[in-house]
């Protein structure tokens, strides 16, 4: 067993998983002293030389799965994740640049907080701000509505109020203060083994989007909080692979998935708590949703 195992799902980002590898190697050198660590990538059938780019690369502890086609963001990772020996998780995307991690420190922060069953570090975009994806809570109707009508963007920065409307991305919370929140960006998403195991990973039903807000979901279940850790930061670049696509084709196929990801989720985790014709309301609005998005 290693201390520490990074999974990172490739999919036609050739150059960035090679930037997003490159810095992580630089951050790995740095804690190599003191913790063991593996990185396991797993392609998901490129077909623009991310393979060929890969296979090139020699480190001891780098592993390179390649699947025959895109088989989807949560099965790559559970495939990944049964080839894992670490005793914690890192999933990192192939578009991200680890600006300030120290992987001591966070594992350190885990080994201490037996209570704490993953942590998020700050996620920056690359124009600055923080990744909104990173720092969510779980999206109930309530919380839904007023982030889709606004009302939550409206009160963002209006103490009192943001924590009424701005629940959908804890508004209320200071990003400069270690807290607790619902769910992290899967792009940084540090978890116990020992819970992925008895999860079994990533719901395989979502192909993309939502697979890392249901996982937290699923990890809160068991009691354990998940908290965001603002000392250390990283850059989410957003790459060219999911809604960024400029190609129409892939744009749609994304956001398909994209609103599929929100029935599925809400099917699974809200839908026995209210009523045939909520759900066939709340089924409707999303459909429409994504035809008009």
């Amino acid at each position: 067993m290693v201390d520490l195992s990074i999974i990172i799902p490739s999919y036609n980002t050739e150059q960035v998983t090679r930037n997003t590898l490159d810095s992580l190697f630089s951050a790995l050198q740095k804690s190599s002293k003191m913790i063991t660590d593996e990185v396991i990538v797993v392609d998901n059938g490129s077909q623009d030389g991310s393979v060929a780019m890969l296979r090139k690369i020699k480190q001891p502890f780098f592993h390179l799965i390649e699947l025959p086609n895109n088989l989807g963001y949560g099965k790559a990772n559970n495939i990944g994740l049964a080839q894992a020996n670490g005793k914690y998780i890192l999933y990192l995307n192939s578009d991200i640049l680890l600006d300030n991690v120290d992987f001591v420190d966070l594992i350190s922060y885990l080994e201490a907080h037996a209570e704490v069953g993953g942590l998020t570090v700050r996620v920056n975009l690359p124009e600055g701000g923080i990744d909104p994806a990173s720092h969510r809570g779980f999206p109930t109707i309530w919380r839904s509505f007023c982030y889709f009508s606004k009302l939550e963007a409206l009160t963002f920065k209006i103490p009192y109020l943001n924590g009424i409307f701005g629940g959908y991305h804890l508004a209320s919370c200071s990003l400069d203060t270690i807290h607790q929140i619902d769910a992290p960006t899967g792009a940084f998403f540090l978890v116990r083994k020992t819970i992925l195991d008895k999860l079994e990973g990533f719901d395989e039903d979502f192909f993309m989007y939502g697979e890392d807000l249901d996982l937290a979901y699923r990890i809160r279940n068991l009691n354990y909080s998940i908290v965001y850790y603002p000392s250390q930061s990283v850059t989410h670049l957003k790459s060219k692979s999911g809604l960024q696509n400029k190609k129409s084709k892939t744009r749609n196929s994304t956001r398909r998935h994209f609103y599929e990801s929100m029935k599925i989720f809400y099917d699974k985790h809200y839908a026995s708590s209210h009523s045939f014709l909520t759900n066939i309301i709340i089924h409707s609005i999303i459909s429409l949703k994504q035809k008009f998005s």
